[in-house]
């Protein structure tokens, strides 16, 4: 596998570290991912978009859900509970996990339900109305000539 520098980006760039931090990351976490738990993303319309994680064993109160710096965290520990079991076979993994998941500017997670060990995690993309696009009325040019101030009467 290849491995890219960006160094040379970081150095002629300014404000556009969020790009190459992305792919950085994405290039070394690609083949490093772990698989478990498997999980899904659906685009349930234009700007709401469901996680769903399979979480088969795991309680509400083993589950983490949390949201720092733009990264959707989900972690799991299960209870040391197995003591007084015996188990022919296991089949049913159990193991703590992290699974991170960054998410992009104005996403929003609007809330988690836990239903027959699918963890399911809503999110909304939320663009402040200032970044919303606006239409622009186009008026007559008899208006923008009253509007306009003489240049030479202004120097």
């Amino acid at each position: 596998m290849r491995t890219y520098d960006f160094a040379p980006l970081y150095r002629a760039t300014v404000g556009f570290d969020q790009i190459a931090d992305l792919m950085d990351r994405v290039l070394t976490t690609e083949s490093s991912q772990p698989s478990y738990p498997p999980y899904n993303i659906e685009k349930l319309d234009d700007d709401s978009y469901r996680i769903s994680i399979a979480v088969a064993g795991f309680s509400d109160a083993d589950l983490s859900v949390e949201v720092r710096e733009n990264a959707l965290i989900v972690s799991a520990r299960k209870a040391e509970d197995d003591q007084e079991r015996t188990y022919l076979h296991r089949g049913i993994a159990t193991r703590a996990f992290e699974r991170r998941f960054h998410l992009a500017d104005h996403m929003q997670v609007t809330g988690a339900s836990h239903v027959d060990g699918m963890l399911n995690i809503d999110l909304v993309r939320e663009v402040p109305e200032a970044l919303k696009p606006r239409q622009i009325t186009i008026s007559s040019s008899k208006q923008i000539e009253k509007d306009v101030v003489d240049a030479k009467a202004v120097n």
